[in-house]
């Protein structure tokens, strides 16, 4: 009694369903989690056929079921699982997993059916179609999407390529014809004005005034194209990466001095430029070249843009650690609006007016300095004039590299 009272309360206690039928289907015994799990109580399906608990396509099945399981060899049909449909009370159909065994008692057969739920299951294999449905559609939209960029990326660089070409052979055609044009305007230019010289030597004698005046204009004309033609070339060596600065020692003072001498020459009526020094040496290590032309275009902006009757203020400083040039003048300044421009090639400030000028000289001063690792800086007001600041730091002998 023992063990029939344990095996009531397993078969009682048992989270699937378990239930008995005959060989004829008639439902013997039920549990109670079969009862939940279709919805009924005990006596509503003891007695009943088995098909009251299948859906109407599969309602006869069990019958030919049991027919076929009587004429096949047992061990091909008894103890393995079938995944099948059950009809509960309310109408609605779910999936079951069956597991069928068989029991001899007597001359009886008894066959005990174990369900096991798979509504949870299959809910959470659907969520996990869905899911994965999802993602794959993502996926292949991501991927599209990706092909679609991949596309674009690759027909941009087919197109960045074919506009780097064309303007590498636009830069190089341009950089042919600055150059080609730069030669043969010099020659000409020469020949002007040696005319020129030649015309105001024989016409001295004679003082004739409208002679004077306008080879004057000839000549400055000269000076301007000549200015405009080294500005060029000065870009094409630039551009091509031919511009490399050669460092040495120098005397800045001795050749500040000499600048002076030149450019005075250039001064308007009553414009002078003044220079001072300051520091106990006057040696640095640059390049001579570069930083003779960057100080000339600075002087000669500081002479083009000021007026009669003013100063032009030219410094240089050499300390332990740094040597600083200085340019200051009074002339027109630059807009607030323009500064952050003023060094771009062919920029020029909007008050310029009708001065000539081709954009290309404090860009080229800002290249030449940065070649030698310098800065440049500069303040200006309209109206009040600009200062301009050229700063290096000393060049001891075990830093006299630079950058090619």
């Amino acid at each position: 009694m023992k063990n029939a009272d344990l095996l009531y309360s397993i078969i009682e206690n048992a989270i699937d369903g378990i239930i008995a039928i005959d060989e004829w289907g008639k439902i013997e015994s039920i549990n109670p989690s079969g009862c939940e799990i279709f919805g009924y109580l005990p006596q509503e399906v003891i007695g009943q056929n088995i098909t009251k608990l299948m859906p109407l396509p599969n309602k006869g099945g069990n019958e030919e079921f049991l027919n076929n399981y009587k004429r096949a060899d047992i061990a091909k049909l008894i103890g393995i699982g079938r995944e099948v449909e059950g009809l509960q009370k309310d109408g609605t159909v779910f999936p079951f997993r069956l597991g069928l065994s068989e029991i001899k008692n007597s001359d009886r057969k008894i066959y005990t059916g174990f369900i096991h739920d798979l509504t949870k299951e299959k809910a959470a294999e659907l969520k996990v179609k869905e899911y994965t449905g999802d993602l794959e559609l993502q996926v292949k939209e991501r991927t599209k999407s990706l092909i679609t960029t991949v596309k674009a990326l690759k027909e941009a660089k087919e197109e960045v390529s074919t506009m780097l070409k064309k303007e590498t052979e636009l830069g190089l055609l341009k950089s042919r014809f600055i150059s080609i044009a730069s030669h043969e305007f010099r020659t000409p230019l020469t020949s002007i004005q040696l005319s020129a010289s030649l015309i105001e030597q024989h016409a001295a004698p004679f003082e004739i005034v409208p002679i004077v005046k306008h080879v004057a204009k000839i000549q400055n004309s000269v000076g301007n194209l000549t200015n405009i033609l080294n500005d060029f070339l000065s870009l094409e060596k630039l551009e091509l990466g031919k511009e490399v600065p050669t460092f040495g020692e120098f005397n800045l003072v001795k050749l500040s001095e000499q600048i002076i001498e030149e450019m005075q020459m250039m001064t308007k009526p009553l414009q002078h430029i003044i220079y001072q020094h300051t520091g106990s040496s006057s040696l640095v290590k640059l390049d001579q070249n570069l930083l003779k032309c960057c100080i000339i275009n600075l002087i000669t902006n500081a002479i083009k843009y000021s007026g009669e009757n003013t100063f032009i203020d030219f410094n240089t400083e050499i300390q332990a650690d740094f040597c600083r040039i200085t340019i200051k003048d009074n002339g027109i300044g630059i807009p607030e609006s323009d500064q952050k421009h003023l060094f771009e090639a062919f920029f020029r400030a909007h008050n310029t007016g009708t001065i000539p000028g081709t954009g290309l000289g404090l860009n080229i001063v800002a290249r030449y300095i940065d070649l030698m690792q310098g800065s440049v800086n500069f303040e200006s007001h309209v109206n009040q004039g600009t200062i301009f600041i050229i700063r290096f730091q000393q060049q001891h002998e075990e830093s006299t590299s630079h950058r090619g």
